[in-house]
């Protein structure tokens, strides 16, 4: 059979392209954010006053967490009707149901295989936790999702009221500050410092819950106290340490995912100022911010599955063996 000729098309579409982002790079100036670790206010004034915790500001990740929460819920909506049409039918699911399906399977099929019995109790809270991330991650990829806002005055000659749409020029480039109306809620601290309070607080629920006030001597062991006076002491100085370590979750679920989605804009900013013109070249650092998108989805997930399959078990020689 003869072999059908090589049309290396896609070349010409990835140099049309380059060719294109060069000459508007020439144009409009390409738009260079302010990198700042708190999110930007959208609006100066406060929208209202918390007492003793100060003024309430319009952040852009306030924006991103109601759509994030509408798209999830709407995607939620689709699959259940989806599986309702497959149930009423031939039972074979099709579409995004079969997609969800496949997902919560597979992540269910994790959960068991850690926590054993205890899995209907966690895969909820794992699931949830690990999708949400996953699509709060992955939003702040679409185009146009951290470049588009309300410009700030930043001082200099222009530096005047703004009406109606504008489009980022060199000029305005020295006289305004870019605040995009969303920002990923992944780089925004107190999104992530909130998800690892509530994955720690459920993490001693299920110890709770499979364990009862046992699950207590993890971090409170006097049981040796008396009858081992030195062990029973290395003992309790051990579950001080767990304690610690415990409390100390918080801070290295906040600050891992964090850390590594505030890197990846650090990243692609200094790519693009770099470059300059050549504005194709800073979009190929987004498929890098896919994988750590993902990456770091799966880590916190996988983490707190993890945690939650270790609470339900006991602690050392304190597990009773049945004879």
């Amino acid at each position: 059979m003869e072999q059908e000729k090589r049309r290396p098309w896609r070349r010409w579409v990835v140099l049309v392209l380059m060719i294109a982002g060069f000459v508007l790079g020439g144009i409009y100036a390409p738009v260079q954010p302010e990198i700042t670790v708190a999110a930007e206010k959208l609006i100066e004034e406060p929208l209202f006053n918390l007492g003793p915790l100060g003024d309430f500001y319009l952040v852009n990740t306030l924006p991103t967490l109601a759509v994030t929460l509408v798209l999830l819920i709407v995607i939620a909506f689709f699959t259940n009707r989806s599986l309702k049409n497959s149930q009423a039918t031939d039972l074979v699911p099709r579409g995004i149901g079969n997609v969800m399906e496949a997902i919560l399977e597979m992540l269910y099929n994790l959960t068991e295989g850690s926590a054993g019995k205890y899995a209907k109790m966690i895969f909820p809270w794992f699931a949830t936790i690990m999708i949400y991330v996953l699509f709060a991650n992955l939003l702040k990829l679409i185009p146009g999702f951290e470049s588009i806002g309300v410009l700030h005055p930043h001082g200099g000659e222009h530096a005047a009221e703004l009406h109606g749409w504008q489009i980022y020029n060199a000029e305005l480039s020295h006289d305004f500050i870019l605040a995009p109306f969303f920002r990923g809620i992944s780089v925004d601290l107190n999104f992530t410092a909130s998800l690892a309070l509530i994955s720690v607080v459920m993490i001693q629920v299920v110890g709770f819950r499979a364990q009862g006030l046992g699950y207590l001597s993890k971090f409170f062991n006097t049981r040796r106290m008396f009858k081992v006076p030195f062990f029973g002491a290395m003992d309790f100085l051990v579950g001080l340490l767990e304690l610690i370590s415990e409390v100390s979750k918080i801070l290295s679920f906040a600050f891992r995912l964090f850390g590594n989605m505030f890197a990846g804009i650090v990243l692609v900013a200094i790519v693009a100022g770099l470059l300059g013109k050549f504005s194709i070249l800073p979009a190929m650092i987004m498929m890098f911010e896919l994988f750590v998108g993902v990456i770091q989805a799966f880590v916190f997930g996988m983490l707190t599955m993890v945690f939650m399959a270790q609470a339900t078990q006991g602690h050392g020689g304190e597990e009773h063996a049945e004879h």
